[in-house]
């Protein structure tokens, strides 16, 4: 436990900045499964209606490997720390202005244009956090213990959909369905300013990675990371890519797609199921712990080898459960879900930043894990959709079945474990 004594501000810093950012992005896809859909979107059909929120809730991971890219090409000249704050920022003032917004009642298709734009925001803040957060915890850990530091920005997803999910529970237990979509849906987005300021204070106290650091003595920043990414770490790019899907996939189809689903479509009750998913995310905070100390034992890529068979797996057992009716075998198939997620999730943090050498490092994590993220995550709820619109709800876990293929597929394209600086 010496190392995580020694190194708490930097592990503190690189959870509470992805959780305050994972709030932020997962109480708008609360928001969107649950009023987002009428408040905005003028259709006569309610499915319809869903689909486009859950649209505009995808448009964010189309944002995500723009703000990628381009937080990347800082991170990567001048450094983690001010990137990561400058990330934070804009994805928490996206999020604060969508508490202000008008609807389609008030001013028309004005509503659902500002809707979209504060979304692109928020991807683009987003874009820039997670390689960043991996970096500060990957670059600063001991040898033999980089899969269990890099598990520390992946336990800020847990933590922050326990917020999020948390405070819309109490917002359903204390509120009307009138008044929550009259007006309680913006108190969670009202809230995340004082998270992004937690965040900024933590953040704002640390230093530089020893790892870039180190590099910039040896040589010149590279003059455009996204140029040399491309040119001569494309595989290791395109493997990344394919390989975050599952995770992506996972989360998405088990959190905001079960939660629209089950509360419209087969009629749970908003607040049992929001509690039962947040007893099912603690499996998942389980799933990343394990994979972190496993991976140390092992190797990242084999830990996620064996979470891709998981999720082929759960995919098979996933629409069945959640259409059972039964709340013992729901919660049972999003824990199993939620923890194969954390076998898919917890080792990325050094797997991904060791296929890439320190010069290009967070562009190359940045882009390959946001870029996963528009085949996992924003297909995911409009993928799921469709498929319980045409063949029921025992069909949407066949998305999870792909998903898995397809992040198994990105392992076999590199089998080495880590790249020279």
């Amino acid at each position: 436990m010496a190392p995580y004594r020694a190194h708490r501000r930097i592990l503190t810093a690189s959870l509470v900045g992805t959780a305050v950012e994972f709030y932020d992005f997962y109480i708008y896809a609360t928001a969107a499964a649950l009023v987002f859909g009428p408040l905005f979107f003028p259709v006569e059909s309610a499915s319809a209606q869903q689909m486009l929120a859950f649209m505009s809730f995808g448009l964010a991971f189309f944002a995500r490997p723009v703000g990628a890219i381009v937080f990347g090409h800082y991170g990567d000249r001048i450094g983690r720390k001010s990137t990561l704050v400058a990330s934070l920022m804009l994805m928490g003032g996206s999020t604060l202005l969508i508490a202000f917004l008008p609807t389609y009642a008030m001013v028309g298709w004005v509503a659902p244009l500002l809707l979209c734009i504060l979304r692109f925001g928020q991807g683009f803040g987003l874009g820039g956090e997670w390689g960043g957060a991996a970096l500060l915890a990957v670059e600063n850990a001991p040898p033999g213990w980089k899969s269990r530091f890099g598990m520390f920005p992946q336990l800020g997803a847990p933590v922050g959909f326990i917020a999020a999910n948390g405070l819309f529970l109490l917002l359903g237990l204390t509120l009307s369905d009138q008044d929550f979509a009259s007006w309680g849906w913006r108190i969670p987005f009202l809230f995340s300013a004082l998270l992004v300021g937690l965040g900024l204070w933590v953040r704002l106290r640390i230093g530089e990675t020893p790892d870039f650091a180190e590099a910039l003595e040896k040589d010149a920043p590279v003059g455009v990371p996204i140029g040399e990414l491309l040119r001569h770490h494309w595989l290791a790019t395109l493997a990344g890519t394919f390989a975050v899907v599952a995770c992506f996939a996972i989360f998405y189809l088990a959190t905001s797609f079960a939660l629209s689903h089950g509360t419209k479509e087969l009629g749970y009750p908003k607040e049992a199921f929001l509690l039962v998913q947040l007893g099912a995310i603690l499996f998942m905070a389980g799933g990343i712990i394990f994979a972190g100390y496993a991976s140390d034992a092992s190797s990242p890529q084999r830990i996620l080898t064996w979470g891709c068979g998981a999720t082929i797996l759960v995919g098979f057992l996933f629409g069945p459960a959640l259409a059972s009716g039964s709340w013992t075998i729901i919660f049972a198939g999003l824990a199993t879900s939620l923890f194969v997620m954390g076998l898919v999730y917890g080792p990325l943090g050094s797997w991904l930043t060791s296929l890439f050498p320190v010069r290009v490092r967070y562009t190359g994590a940045s882009v390959t894990f946001n870029g996963g993220g528009i085949l996992g995550g924003a297909m995911a709820p409009i993928a799921a959709q469709a498929l319980a619109d045409g063949h029921g709800t025992a069909a949407v876990g066949l998305y999870l079945a792909l998903a898995g293929v397809v992040s198994w597929f990105g392992l076999l394209m590199v089998r080495r474990a880590a790249t020279p600086a």
